[in-house]
């Protein structure tokens, strides 16, 4: 996947559709999410997170906390943590137990060396100035503590890519339509290192392959529609290229009974 057009990159990072559209509420998340249930090998994501916060004490912060989920498992597994859940969108809080806030990754209300470790999980590739919020993560955490970031590779889930450029074709009239969405591409595990680099004197990469295979339609087409706020992004009908797509996968599972997807993702740890 190279990167977005400057008017793809631009939406990824409007407050307005994040907060209006996109994390309003969990919906459009929890289906992405969903999406790795048909994955192998499965990861325990919240378990990883828990594995390496294992001699971390004191207080955690999950910046871009969304819908709780590794909010949730820490408060299982780890009772003697103090937990701060942050996030741009009010509406995506609302069912999260707190203590949570509403903050921008650029000006986090907190202290600097204040917290003991910082999430980062998914998030930093819908702030504008990544490197800003980057320096942010570093001022905030004590030293020697730790930063937990995740985000996808640029290989990652290229069957969907493909299958969005052949039915956005097909829709138009044309051999390859324009390309999906990447929310993934502004900040992605090939350009991460680098850029973390430059806060942290450690940064350790653990990445994340897998297959996703799906036996029906719908976990694509849910996926698909999950970036439905930024459906006039796509520079096409966006609900008539979902349902192409549909025909589509329905078709290779006539052929194949199964429909794969590859998926590269990975987590980074990083020390101050």
């Amino acid at each position: 996947m190279t990167d977005l057009p400057a008017e793809h990159g631009a939406a990824v990072t409007d407050r307005a559709i994040l907060t209006g559209s996109a994390y309003r509420t969990d919906k459009d998340l929890a289906a992405r999410q969903s999406l790795y249930q048909w994955q192998q090998p499965h990861y325990d994501l919240p378990g990883i997170v828990v594995e390496q916060l294992q001699h971390t004490h004191g207080m955690v912060v999950d910046i871009g906390c969304g819908n709780g989920k590794f909010l949730a498992r820490l408060r299982q597994d780890r009772t003697d943590l103090r937990l701060l859940g942050l996030d741009i969108s009010s509406g995506i809080l609302s069912d999260v137990p707190g203590p949570v806030a509403v903050a921008d990754a650029v000006r986090l209300p907190l202290l600097s060396s204040s917290v003991d470790a910082v999430l980062a999980l998914h998030m930093l590739y819908h702030v504008e100035d990544i490197p800003a919020a980057i320096g942010e993560l570093s001022r905030v955490v004590k030293p020697g503590g730790k930063v937990i970031v995740s985000t996808n590779s640029e290989r990652d889930k290229s069957e969907l890519n493909r299958l969005w450029e052949r039915a956005a074709g097909d829709v138009l009239g044309v051999e390859k339509g324009p390309a999906r969405i990447s929310l993934s591409a502004r900040f992605s595990l090939e350009k991460a290192v680098g850029l973390l680099g430059s806060c942290f004197g450690s940064v350790e990469t653990t990445t994340l392959p897998g297959t996703i295979t799906v036996r029906s339609p719908e976990p694509v087409v849910a996926h698909l529609k999950s970036y439905r706020a930024w459906a006039h992004q796509h520079s096409v009908p966006f609900e008539e290229t979902v349902e192409r797509a549909r025909e589509i996968v329905v078709e290779h599972m006539e052929r194949s009974g199964t429909f794969e997807i590859n998926c590269l993702g990975g987590m980074l740890v990083c020390i101050r």
